[in-house]
């Protein structure tokens, strides 16, 4: 139980190829399918999008090639059922054709108050402090996670299973 809050995500990328190269077609052909499942998955509550309908233009990071995602689910259970089960799994197991690896973090997790929405501000200060800090209850992992504030000792949950099936 989560009582009065939500868990927020972000999650970053770089792009092998430009959006419109032939290349990444496959990635930009899924969008708004990944997106309509988003949008009726239960737990769901707000994604970042630009007008286009999705975030792909949205480029926050010096580097302007690197993508954004975010979203902001009513519990860790149902954002996990969004993305290790169903149709985006799907898509999440090809990221490799499509995506460069990045060394640092790249997604990250943090309880905001039902009701709020993160900025891409914060995101990026959470991914960052994830980064330099590791997971702490500011910012996690679906591996090493935090209950929401006020609710259990603080320590992190270690998962045992996988948290990310693409590999």
């Amino acid at each position: 139980m989560t009582g009065g809050w939500h868990i927020a995500q972000v999650n970053v990328a770089l792009p092998c190829e430009p959006l419109d190269s032939p290349a990444l077609a496959g990635f930009v052909a899924n969008l708004e399918p990944v997106n309509a499942l988003a949008d009726a998955a239960p737990g769901f509550v707000w994604r970042l999008e630009d007008e286009g309908g999705d975030a792909t233009s949205i480029r926050p990071f010096d580097d302007e090639r690197m993508i954004i995602n975010m979203s902001v689910w009513e519990s860790l259970d149902a954002l996990w059922a969004f993305v290790y089960d169903g149709g985006h799994l799907e898509v999440m197991r090809r990221r490799r054709e499509w995506m460069r690896h990045l060394a640092e973090a790249y997604m990250g997790l943090w309880w905001l108050p039902a009701g709020e929405l993160p900025t891409v501000e914060q995101a990026k200060e959470r991914l960052a402090h994830l980064r330099e800090h590791g997971p702490t209850p500011r910012a996690f992992t679906f591996k090493r996670r935090f209950a929401p504030p006020g609710v259990g000792a603080g320590d992190p949950v270690v998962t045992e299973r996988d948290p990310c099936p693409a590999g």
